[in-house]
């Protein structure tokens, strides 16, 4: 093992939660490196929202900026993927290079992906006017034409929530049946006004590059300017799963049981942004990996006064 491979610290993902952990270990004067593959989560949108000075920013030249940051403080980011990680002493991970780097801790960062429903149109709109949180873009569309394309009996609740951007909202059940839903569930989305519409949706209808309609299996299109969808998260834990991590089953996947800083099962290995959980958007990975980082340096440092007095 070379000094060159040898870091105190590896962040495997450089997205905003790898890179707000990476930029307090630098600024601790740790080295560090960031394995960023470069498939940020949010990369279909054209800009980001929520987050306090920074809304309405691309979330390329977000990370753009992050990268920089991180650069003047000396920690090195490498475009790879880890596609294994061992301990012998140290972290050992695998890189798709064919290179292997060592680490006293690591901080897992590596997101999650959205798997879209297969109806033709949704993936290539994914971003523009085929949407997933309210949040970061309701209100861009707000008052518009909204239809909200059921995934599972859970999408009554994005149904109900996006009434709060527009009172013009249709639920298609698509292949969920209306006996799925329970009756607090029918009388919350008629009190709201949403219309619930039956039956298979089969493709989305545009012109002039907008969406106009969606499609349903009887030859009928309901006018919508909007759609809302909510995808299968797919968690990107592969490395924790090698680690031994236990994970903890959510409705939207298996993520790793941690505490307040992100500390795993696993000694020496944290996680932050949305590998460690669904709901963590830009502003709350920020945050995550700051925690991550700054506890990570600390306990670098009694581990090693720790053991300058066993000496």
């Amino acid at each position: 093992m070379t000094q060159k491979d040898s870091y105190e610290v590896v962040v495997v993902g450089g997205g905003t939660a790898g890179l707000s952990a990476a930029l307090v270990l630098g600024r601790a004067r740790r080295r560090t490196l960031v394995v960023d593959a470069g498939e940020p989560r949010n990369a279909p949108a054209a800009h980001m929202h929520g987050y306090l000075s920074r809304d309405g920013m691309p979330p390329a030249e977000f990370l753009a900026l992050g990268r920089e940051e991180i650069a003047r403080y000396g920690v090195e980011l490498v475009r790879d993927r880890a596609v294994d990680v061992g301990k012998d002493g140290d972290f050992a991970v695998a890189l798709a290079s064919g290179r292997t780097v060592h680490a006293r801790r690591l901080l897992i960062a590596t997101g999650l992906k959205d798997e879209l429903p297969a109806v033709p149109g949704v993936a290539e709109r994914f971003g523009r006017d085929v949407l997933h949180c309210p949040y970061c873009h309701g209100w861009e569309v707000r008052d518009q034409a909204f239809g909200v394309l059921a995934t599972s009996p859970m999408s009554v609740h994005q149904a109900l929530m996006v009434t709060q951007w527009s009172k013009d909202v249709t639920f298609f059940l698509h292949k969920v049946s209306e006996e799925e839903l329970s009756d607090d569930d029918l009388r919350r989305l008629a009190t709201a006004g949403v219309k619930v519409v039956p039956g298979e949706v089969t493709g989305l209808v545009t012109q002039d590059d907008r969406l106009t309609g969606v499609g349903l299996a009887d030859g009928t299109t309901h006018h919508r300017e909007v759609l809302f969808v909510a995808p299968r998260a797919v968690p990107q834990t592969d490395l924790l799963r090698r680690l031994g991590a236990e994970l903890r089953e959510t409705p939207f996947g298996a993520y790793p049981v941690v505490d307040e800083t992100g500390l795993t099962t696993v000694p020496g290995v944290w996680s932050a942004g949305n590998a460690r959980g669904f709901a963590e958007q830009v502003v709350n990975a920020a945050a995550g990996g700051y925690r991550a980082g700054s506890t990570i340096n600390g306990e670098l440092l009694m581990s090693d006064l720790d053991a300058t007095v066993r000496v």
